[in-house]
């Protein structure tokens, strides 16, 4: 397993920051935010002084029911090799369902949600994690997300679940300590009794991040500083085995240099501190074996981070009776790719996941067993962070529009799913406006005319295109 050490998100809007900490050991990227043939000037700088640097997609969609992407996984990989770097990240999440599969509109989330933890969803995640280590130059490691809703009838924890993941395909885990507080808070799982349960010795870094509590409903900003809850949790992580990285993301609301100095150091005093204590239970644990008595190892028990083995350790933790996990089919052997029951679990997994996400971002009615309440502020957190993103990525739009901009877009995405990326996120908003008639100021109205016209190489649709996308927009809300 790759030493890593201590380290943080690299972003644009704190490149000059990041550059300047001192003790910096390596810094991860947003594989989508770079392209591998123009990497960009700080980090090929922070490469030549050693700083490692780790590409983490977030677009893969291994969790899907599709097969991924091949031209996505050739993308992260030739990043990868660009960057020297030692592994490659992602995500335990869906970003996108329908299309051929069920023969339904393709939607994109635009955000990472989560996957049912089910035998289906098990069989799709493993072989599509095959898939994607056969194409990778370097290992994959995964990442468990945070999540303001729970599929019903699920058959596993958290724990459980990533530990059959490791089993069946020896992938690594990123574990985000972060995202376990968010799943204590938003759907009381226990981020202890999830670390008891995980292969710990699968750990390749670890994720810190802060987040807000609002009406009881934890969001995961990475733009707010590391509460206490989050170092907490890192704190049991460490005493349990020595994680080979630990990294801080932040994504918004960028605080100053020395701010950034100030966690990466309480990052690494937690770690150091929770080493000690978990190096104090282990000689404990030795002293009492030593004199003969009963070895009683508690859940902070240490363990050593060596070379990561090929799959979990022979005596898994036991579960208690009320979630124990379903026998895995066949004693637990792998499923050949592509088998009929892989192939059938991928046709049920997708008719769920689009029947989910069709609620989520195009009105459409809340699928039976989910708490429609959580739906809806999964719902408003989606168009929330479309439009941040589309502010970012066309800034030009929040200049036309003004104050308009957001209550605006939120509108129109309460009913105008993703079709693609961002960019063409944005693209398709200005349409919205250009064929609704807005804006009404004659001054904006041709400055947004002209934004759309020189983005997208096209005069202002016509009427029979109007009506083509409107059916097709009716579809999608069916």
């Amino acid at each position: 397993m790759t030493e890593l050490g201590i380290g943080i998100g690299w972003r644009p809007e704190i490149a000059e920051a990041v550059e300047g900490l001192s003790g910096l050991d390596w810094v991860e990227v947003v594989a989508e935010n770079i392209c591998a043939d123009h990497l960009p000037g700080s980090l090929t700088r922070l490469r030549r002084r050693g700083v490692t640097v780790v590409p983490h997609g977030v677009s893969l969609g291994l969790g899907g029911a599709d097969r991924p992407d091949p031209a996505r996984l050739a993308a992260l990989g030739e990043k990868a090799v660009a960057l020297g770097a030692p592994l490659v990240t992602e995500h335990i999440a869906f970003v996108r369902a329908g299309g051929a599969l069920t023969a339904s509109p393709a939607l994109e989330a635009g955000h990472l949600l989560p996957v049912p933890r089910t035998r289906d969803a098990l069989d799709v995640l493993c072989e599509n994690v095959r898939i994607a280590q056969d194409a990778l130059p370097v290992p994959l490691a995964l990442e468990n997300i945070a999540a303001l809703i729970s599929w019903p009838g699920e058959e596993m924890t958290e724990g459980r679940f990533l530990a059959e993941l490791v089993e069946r395909t020896g992938v690594r885990l990123l574990i985000d300590v972060a995202n376990l507080h968010t799943n204590h808070v938003n759907r009381g799982e226990d981020p202890a009794r999830a670390l008891s349960e995980l292969p710990v010795e699968a750990i390749a870094y670890v994720h810190v991040a802060g987040g807000v509590e609002r009406d009881g409903v934890w969001h995961d900003t990475h733009a707010h500083p590391v509460p206490r809850p989050v170092l907490d949790v890192l704190a049991d992580l460490a005493s349990r085995v020595s994680p080979p990285g630990v990294l801080l993301e932040r994504d918004d609301d960028f605080p100053p240099a020395e701010e950034l100095a100030e966690e990466l150091a309480v990052i690494r005093a937690t770690v150091a501190g929770a080493s000690v204590a978990g190096a104090s239970v282990g000689r404990s644990a030795a002293a009492e074996k030593s004199a003969g008595r009963p070895l009683l190892i508690g859940a902070g028990a240490r363990v050593s981070g060596g070379p990561m083995p090929g799959a979990v350790a022979d005596a898994p933790p036991a579960v208690p009776e009320a979630v124990a996990p379903v026998p895995v089919r066949g004693g637990g052997a792998r499923q050949p790719s592509g088998t009929p029951s892989v192939e059938g679990a991928r046709q049920r997994l997708g008719l769920a996941q689009a029947s989910l996400l069709s609620a989520l971002v195009a009105g459409t009615p809340v699928p039976e067993g989910f708490d429609s309440r959580r739906i809806g502020v999964q719902s408003r957190a989606l168009a929330a962070k479309r439009a941040g993103v589309v502010a970012k990525v066309a800034p030009e739009l929040p200049g036309i529009l003004g104050r308009e901009f957001r209550p605006v877009f939120l509108a129109y995405a309460r009913s105008r799913p993703m079709s693609g990326g961002y960019r063409r996120d944005a693209l398709d908003f200005a349409e919205h406006l250009l064929l609704a008639g807005r804006p009404e100021d004659p001054a904006a109205h041709r400055l947004l005319t002209r934004w759309w016209q020189d983005r997208s190489g096209s005069r202002p649709p016509g009427p029979a295109t109007r009506l083509l996308r409107a059916a097709r927009h009716a579809l999608v809300r069916r």
